[in-house]
């Protein structure tokens, strides 16, 4: 059987041969092809149509029922894509350092953008858009405060928050009127109120997180030390 030569399969070949300089640029390609996956794809989508959505939200003074809902088409389609590039990440081993940093970056520039529009244009109070947008900055903050201890999963009451939040913003960039425009009062009255007990919920989890890391971690050295203790004491000599 005829054998390929070490160098032409790529390996090491005899002691003290070069390794392929193609080895590490071949590996740095398909390390860099990876962040050009479907849900990295969806979440770039996201962040693109951001400075877009705004321009169509402002188009023509902001009141122009048709640019309006060019606006909500386009924050319908951040909305859906959000849905998909994390099951899609999950589902097909797609995670990435990029998406796990661009994919919350996206959520709040969309929704951070509709809520200060919104307040701008004079559509949504302005105590609305500070309680959303400080309940979102504050449980980052508090992510990055518990992270070495472990992760908060995603609650039931979590999802219903951002189900609230995309359905009421939705209608509130819709040039809506009469019925319509009451029940999208009440809709974003539930999305608040659901922001203001899930993040305390959160609150709650994370100092109980911390706590009990803390006291893991306190007992682990504790261990440490009365094992080095024994250890020293079982020396010969030791006690001499």
């Amino acid at each position: 059987m005829t054998q390929v030569p070490a160098s032409a399969a790529g390996g090491s070949g005899a002691p003290g041969a070069k390794p392929v300089r193609g080895g590490k640029l071949g590996a740095a390609a398909m390390d860099q092809a990876s962040l050009w996956n479907v849900a990295n794809l969806l979440t770039m989508i996201r962040l693109l149509l951001v400075p877009g959505f705004v321009m169509l939200l402002l188009g023509n003074g902001g009141y122009d029922p048709a640019w309006r809902s060019f606006a909500w088409a386009a924050f319908a389609v951040a909305m859906i894509t959000d849905l998909f590039d994390g099951h899609l990440a999950r589902t097909y081993n797609l995670v990435t350092d990029f998406g796990k940093i661009a994919d919350p970056i996206a959520d709040k520039a969309i929704m951070g953008a509709a809520l200060i529009c919104l307040s701008w244009l004079g559509d949504l109070p302005w105590w609305v858009t500070v309680v959303i947008l400080g309940r979102e900055l504050g449980i980052t903050l508090l992510r990055f405060w518990v992270i070495r201890y472990g992760v908060i999963p995603a609650s039931r009451g979590g999802k219903m928050k951002t189900l609230a939040q995309g359905t009421a913003v939705g209608m509130y960039v819709l040039a809506l009127t009469g019925p319509l425009a009451t029940l999208r009062f009440w809709v974003m009255a539930v999305a608040v109120v659901l922001t203001v007990v899930t993040g305390l919920d959160y609150v709650k989890q994370a100092v109980v997180l911390r706590r009990r890391g803390r006291a893991e971690a306190a007992a682990a050295a504790a261990g440490a030390e009365v094992t080095a203790g024994v250890t020293d004491a079982r020396e010969p000599g030791a006690g001499q």
